[in-house]
């Protein structure tokens, strides 16, 4: 007893100096912020938060707006969100030196002079990548990721790290160590995850430019609960080297790393600035593809397929109007839509997405949360898994008339064979074929769908982790996807969802109708997807969505 008091005491002191680290961070950027505005009093601070990223980009390579005006408006701008939010884990004080440097240089990258926000598990030099974990605490980098090391010599200065859930393996926002972030636009709800301190960062303002990463939605999620754009890119166009994964190891679920920006010319000027040479010679294994712009800058009319529903996950009244709306708008500006049907979407869920990222019976998942002082939200997942297998399938075999419990069913499936998981990857691809060729068939150039919506409230996404089918379905594909805000709840929406059953009327389809409610005014996105390597393809059917 007294030896595990101890340990606990060990852990619980890591834990506040962490966050003494994390308050010093904020302190450092406050006394910044005061010491630049005492010398400059005359900067208008709110005309440059408001310039669009490629037009603040121009500016400042131009020399038409110094760079330390720039860095420390958002050093400001990001202090207050990060205060109403607690979206940052860590100042990266360093960025400071960077802005003087950076006035020397000769080479002006595209990204020249633009403070970005890097996710927590994105290496920085220097810093801790805790994925919200206690053993990662006092662990800094060694190198900067490859991503960060093409940021920087694009001129782009990374200025502070940003929150996410435990283990990241969540669209929620919380740990142990530094707390709950909120959502900018409503602080009852979540700003999912698990790149959450990014949406929340970006969404109010913080950040013109952030990066996360996604394995079900992490990218997705955030920006679609705070109202802003994100690219989920195929998941080798940009390196993963140097950047922490969830499950390390597993192929069944692809994750991918990319920007979250309030716009998407944005997210195509930084796609432009990191497919460049020095992102194909750090990393040989990243296809050298450089961003083709006779796509991206298009003008043809284009044959988009569409869907409302993936009959497993009933979407909220304000998502299927959201698609409804911009189909309709779509085919008012030129373009053709075709419907289409995705199918055995909850075979995928729990045979590709659960058994694929936890064929170890979730072993060397669990094996992350040994020693650790909380399991968050995964209480029912560590009983299961850590359970006899015979006691797993008398419960699979009681879920099953159900349809109650099929989480079970997919934790309790768990592999134990190698040529199973063989077999899974094979049926995987079979799966991807499939799709394309159906796809195909209907001569598509993109795709229209539906994107989880409005923003949950705190403490609903844990409870509703099944809820992740329309975004997990294209890292299973591991297709390029974005996404665009474009509505928000109606009151007739709030009006329609008291008559929300769910398709199968079960606790998860109850409980997501609650979490929906009280949602007028919250932003509501699509999402459109493209063929894998088509990233310029689907920024460009995002542009023509935006646009309307």
């Amino acid at each position: 007893l007294l030896l595990r008091w101890r340990r606990r005491r060990g852990l619980w002191k890591k834990v506040e100096e962490a966050r003494r680290r994390q308050e010093r961070s904020l302190v450092q950027m406050e006394t910044a912020v005061q010491r630049f505005r005492e010398q400059h009093p005359s900067v208008n601070v709110v005309s440059i938060l408001s310039l669009p990223l490629p037009e603040l980009s121009k500016k400042l390579r131009d020399g038409s707006l110094p760079l330390e005006h720039v860095f420390y408006a958002y050093v400001g701008k990001a202090l207050q969100i990060a205060i109403e939010t607690n979206c940052i884990t860590e100042y990266l004080q360093e960025s400071e030196t960077q802005v003087r440097k950076a006035k020397l240089t000769e080479k002006l990258g595209l990204l020249y002079g633009v403070p970005v926000s890097i996710k927590d598990s994105i290496d920085c030099e220097g810093h801790d990548s805790t994925l919200g974990f206690i053993k990662n605490i006092n662990k800094p980098a060694a190198e900067d990721s490859v991503v960060v090391q093409v940021l920087r010599r694009q001129g782009a200065i990374p200025f502070v790290k940003t929150n996410v859930p435990q283990s990241l393996i969540s669209y929620d926002c919380k740990n142990l160590i530094f707390g709950q972030t909120f959502n900018p636009l409503l602080y009852t709800r979540s700003p999912g995850g698990s790149s959450g301190g990014e949406g929340a960062l970006v969404g109010g303002g913080g950040s013109i430019l952030g990066f996360g990463t996604d394995v079900g939605g992490s990218l997705r999620f955030p920006a679609a609960f705070c109202g802003i754009c994100a690219l989920k890119p195929t998941g080798n166009r940009l390196s993963k080297k140097g950047i922490i994964a969830g499950v390390l190891g597993q192929k069944a679920v692809v994750a991918a790393v990319g920007p979250m920006a309030k716009d998407v010319e944005s997210l195509a000027l930084c796609m432009r600035a990191l497919l460049c040479e020095d992102m194909f010679n750090l990393d040989s294994t990243v296809p050298p593809l450089p961003f083709n712009e006779e796509v991206y800058a298009s003008t043809q009319p284009l044959r988009i397929g569409y869907y409302e529903t993936d009959f497993f996950t009933m979407p909220s009244p304000a998502m299927r109007r959201a698609v409804r709306e911009t189909k309709q708008m779509l085919e008012d500006a030129g373009h053709t839509l075709v419907p289409f049907e995705v199918t055995n979407v909850d075979y995928m869920i729990f045979n590709f997405c659960v058994r694929g990222m936890f064929a170890d019976g979730g072993a060397s998942f669990l094996k992350k949360f040994k020693g650790e002082l909380e399991k968050s939200s995964m209480g029912l997942f560590f009983w299961l898994a850590k359970s006899p297998s015979w006691l797993k399938t008398l419960l699979s075999w009681i879920a099953k008339p159900f349809h109650l419990l099929m989480p079970f069913i997919g934790f309790v499936s768990f592999f134990s064979t190698v040529d199973e998981v063989w077999s899974l990857h094979h049926e995987i691809e079979e799966f991807c074929h499939q799709f394309i060729a159906q796809w195909k068939k209907l001569n598509l150039d993109v795709m229209l769908c539906p994107m989880l919506g409005p923003a949950l409230g705190i403490g609903y996404p844990g409870k509703l982790s099944v809820a992740v089918s329309y975004t997990m379905l294209y890292n299973t594909l591991d297709f390029p996807v974005g996404v665009v805000p474009v509505t928000v709840v109606t009151n007739e929406d709030e009006e329609e969802l008291k008559g929300y059953k769910g398709y199968f009327q079960d606790w998860w389809d109850r409980t997501l109708a609650k979490a929906f409610l009280g949602s007028a005014g919250l932003p509501v996105a699509v999402q459109c997807v493209a063929l894998p390597w088509q990233e310029e393809l689907c920024l460009r059917f995002m542009k023509e969505v935006e646009a309307l």
